[in-house]
């Protein structure tokens, strides 16, 4: 009786006995460990999360006990339970060699979850990694496609630089398979290997070609894929792929007009996934070339057309199709059709489409603006959509459609979003309607109407840069427009003190006490009946007030406790220039009353004006008309540098040392104490030039009296004024201090441009002074580098000690003190010179400071 007829296999040999029998003998010594799914229910039936914590230790525990024995059946089952747990964040790493275990194992389950095991164990920090090169390589070169799929995958996921270099030419090998499975996957993996090695490109791009030969949709859309990814990362490989353009037009056309194939079908669309994937290469290969732009022209104006629009697939077609056209160099009729599908996603009932559309035609605007134009009525109805996404787009689109033509129609609907809208959208919304009003304004009267009432709508939320752009346009208007803008503003200003709503408005209140202290004689005398008051609306609401109610609204104003600290003084400097403005007696003395109590507020800066402007009425009432007369018209322009007229052929500046250019400072004007001099330069890093000094000072007139007085107070910008004994005669004189605390007196420095300087000096023992320095900055900017020189004879000796600052802000100060020595006590002359940056462009300052007090150094 042969092996045959007994039933006995020969294959079924005594190792494959001894196999079978040892597995059958472990599982029954062993307890069998619990199935994946067991444990995910135990983990999910844990009501805390310190319930779930020990679910998950105890298995942890258990899973290590099995990792030490070196044949174990479960080790799968094990490691797929230690996946999930990763997944819930728990600690893993410890089975990262296991997985290397089963990656060798020759069974296709146990590869399948060692591999998965790799992938999100795994990375190139660890050098637990390295040890997978090898295996991955037998399993690229295994007979069973899924295998090689397997390996293709944990490749490209987890490929570091080392291990991509030394398995490419296994992939680029794949790629050039008959297995489309294969294939697909080999491109995959070449992409995800491009990404990580950019120089590995070269080695791919002939078999890279040939996949768009292919007819199965899989090996096409990852052949297209790694084309694209080539073309973004490589000109040079851009040139090269524009060849296909042709053979993409040739794919597409076959996708559009293909009939009914269940394979690929997706909503009554044939491949939506390739077609967007070649759309997508189609507007990088079109991209600033008109040759591959005309041969794709056709195809797009098809695709636009064919493409069903009902269902989400189609519209993700449509908006790869308007990318494409708006990209590449396309006719202006298919541009008009792309802006029209959009215009057609705008009235879609998802707001996810509708929010694509804004977002690209805000892209797209400024290429065709007139196409996107007539859409705007769609756009405008998007301001009213409930989603803020939508809104916000949609804003930032109407302002890009603003132009002289629709000036009037968008802003008015812009007014009435900006009244709704949320307190996010005000102040941008607001700051762009001031902008466009600025640049389109059909006619002055429609500026300022416009500009008062985004004052009224925006309220608090304007920004104070349009504050301060308002008054300049108010006050570079003509004399009827500035008389129409007090009227207007105080029939607004009476409106929100009466209603109560003025602390809500606070820019307008500022704005309107500006101009009403301006031209508060326009507004109370009968002229104003002349001036038509009539809005853009047609509404004319101005009653003229009488100079008692008008000074009956400031003072409700200024009792106000909800009013901030600065529109109380814009308030209160504007009621004591309308007392100037005002005829009759019983209103100058009301407006005195009430500034008169401002001289005790809480509060020192409004106390400080109350003081101040109270001396008006009292020592100096004959200097009031003249010190609160009405101010000239603003600048528009940003402060200029306010040098003299350079010399047109300068001479070479040669390099000199700092002393020798301080030297030249007091050369080069009237030779001071016998010609000696002592000079001690400011510790600086700036290298000045003789020449470039002397020929500052060739324009400079140094026999000229001094600067106008000016008197810092409270570190603001010193003010200049005529004559400080004057005006401030008795309210600043220094008080009677005694002899060990000397007075200071004030000289007058420099005043150039936005910079004041002036000095307070300081006698001390004999023969010895202090002067301080304080610089201040009228500029909107700050004064960047700002460095302080002095010179003064060699009779005298001067120690500067170090500055406060280098950069001098707006409303801030600098100050630096010096120290003088006088032995012979001859009269002081300084010589000094100011450096600083303004907006990038480098000033110097120089001047002669010779009026000191006799008495300084007695």
């Amino acid at each position: 009786m042969n092996g045959s007829e007994s039933g006995f296999n020969p294959a079924f040999n005594i190792a494959t006995i001894k196999q079978v029998v040892n597995e059958a003998i472990e599982r029954v010594r062993m307890t069998t460990p619990t199935r994946l799914r067991d444990l995910i229910r135990q983990i999910r039936a844990a009501r805390t999360a310190a319930e779930e914590r020990s679910v998950v230790n105890k298995e942890c525990a258990y899973i290590r006990s099995t990792f030490r024995e070196e044949d174990s059946v479960w080790r799968c089952r094990n490691i797929a339970k230690l996946l999930y747990i990763h997944m819930l964040g728990y600690p893993a790493h410890f089975g990262q060699l296991e997985c290397l275990k089963l990656i060798a194992s020759p069974r296709f389950t146990d590869k399948r979850v060692g591999y998965l095991g790799a992938m999100l164990l795994l990375d190139e920090r660890q050098d637990v990694h390295l040890l997978i090169t090898n295996c991955l390589k037998n399993d690229l070169n295994s007979n069973t496609q899924f295998v090689v799929g397997l390996a293709l995958c944990t490749l490209g996921a987890i490929a570091s630089p080392e291990m991509a270099r030394d398995l490419a030419s296994e992939v680029e090998r794949l790629i050039k398979s008959p297995n489309a499975y294969i294939k697909k996957k080999a491109a995959l993996c070449a992409f995800r290997i491009i990404r990580r090695v950019p120089d590995l490109m070269e080695m791919f791009l002939p078999a890279t070609r040939s996949l768009l030969t292919e007819k199965n949709h899989g090996v096409l859309i990852t052949g297209v894929t790694l084309i694209t990814e080539m073309c973004e990362n490589s000109p040079d490989t851009l040139n090269h792929f524009k060849k296909i353009v042709p053979n993409l037009v040739r794919i597409l056309k076959n996708l559009i007009l293909a009939g009914y194939s269940p394979e690929h079908d997706v909503s009554g669309v044939s491949d939506p996934f390739l077609q967007v994937k070649i759309l997508r290469l189609l507007r990088i290969l079109g991209k600033n070339d008109a040759e591959a732009s005309e041969a794709m022209n056709d195809i797009l104006a098809q695709v636009a057309t064919n493409t069903e629009t009902s269902k989400n697939v189609g519209n993700t077609i449509l908006y790869e199709t308007v990318l494409s056209i708006m990209d590449i160099k396309s006719e202006s009729s298919l541009r008009v059709l792309a802006i029209n599908i959009l215009g057609r996603f705008l009235l879609n009932n998802d707001k996810n489409i509708r929010y694509v559309a804004l977002n690209t035609l805000l892209r797209t605007v400024h290429v065709d603006t007139s196409a996107v134009q007539r859409h705007r009525t769609t756009i405008l109805e998007c301001l009213k959509d409930p989603d803020v996404s939508i809104r916000r787009r949609a804003m930032e689109l109407s302002f890009a459609l603003i132009n002289g033509q629709n000036i009037r129609a968008m802003m008015k609907e812009l007014l009435a979003f900006l009244e709704r809208s949320d307190a996010e959208f005000k102040a941008h919304c607001s700051s762009a309607m001031v902008l466009a009003a600025e640049r389109y304004a059909p006619s002055s009267k429609w500026h300022l109407d416009t500009l008062f009432r985004v004052f009224l709508k925006a309220g608090n939320y304007l920004r104070d840069d349009t504050v301060s752009g308002t008054l300049q346009i108010v006050s570079a208007a003509a004399g009827e427009r500035q008389a129409y803008a007090a009227m207007r503003l105080w029939s607004a200003l009476e409106r929100a003190a009466c209603a109560g709503d003025a602390s809500e408005k606070q820019p307008l209140v500022q704005v309107a006490a500006w101009t009403i202290g301006e031209y508060g004689d326009m507004l109370v005398s009968e002229a104003s009946n002349a001036i038509s008051m009539v809005d853009e609306d047609g509404v004319d609401d101005f009653v003229r007030p009488t100079e008692e109610y008008v000074i009956d609204i400031y003072q409700k104003l200024l009792w106000s406790t909800q009013l901030s600290i600065t529109s109380k003084e814009y308030l209160l400097l504007s009621l004591a220039k309308l007392s100037t403005r005002f005829t009759t007696r019983p209103s100058q003395e009301k407006i005195r009353v009430i500034v008169d109590t401002f001289g005790s507020h809480i509060h020192i800066e409004l106390q400080q004006r109350g003081v101040e402007l109270g001396q008006l009425y009292r020592q100096h009432a004959h200097l009031r008309g003249a010190l609160l007369e009405r101010m000239p018209a603003m600048e528009a322009a940003a402060p200029e540098r306010d040098d003299p007229e350079p010399d047109p052929d300068p001479l070479p500046a040669p390099d000199t040392p700092e002393q020798d250019a301080l030297l030249d400072l007091i050369i080069g004007s009237e030779p001071l104490s016998n010609g000696d001099v002592e000079h001690v330069p400011a510790t600086t890093n700036n290298n000045n030039t003789t020449n470039d000094i002397l020929d500052l000072l060739s324009g400079l007139d140094l026999s000229t009296p001094s600067m106008p007085v000016t008197t810092p107070v409270n570190n603001n910008p010193v003010v200049p004024t005529t004559a400080p004994s004057l005006l401030l005669d008795g309210l600043f004189a220094p008080t009677p201090q005694p002899q060990s605390q000397p007075q200071e007196t004030l000289v007058p420095a420099l005043e150039r441009g936005p910079l004041r300087v002036a000095l307070w000096a300081r006698r001390g023992a004999a023969g010895e002074a202090a002067l301080t320095m304080r610089a201040a900055s009228t500029a909107p900017a700050p004064l960047h580098d700002f460095l302080f020189q002095a010179a003064v004879p060699r009779t005298f000796q001067l120690d500067m000690m170090s500055p406060s600052g280098t950069v001098l802000e707006p409303q801030g100060e600098i100050t630096q003190v010096l120290k003088i020595t006088n032995p012979s006590k001859t009269p002081l002359r300084l010589r000094i010179r100011v450096s600083y940056t303004l907006d990038g462009n480098p000033v110097l300052e120089q001047a002669e400071v010779n009026n000191f007090p006799p008495d300084l150094f007695n």
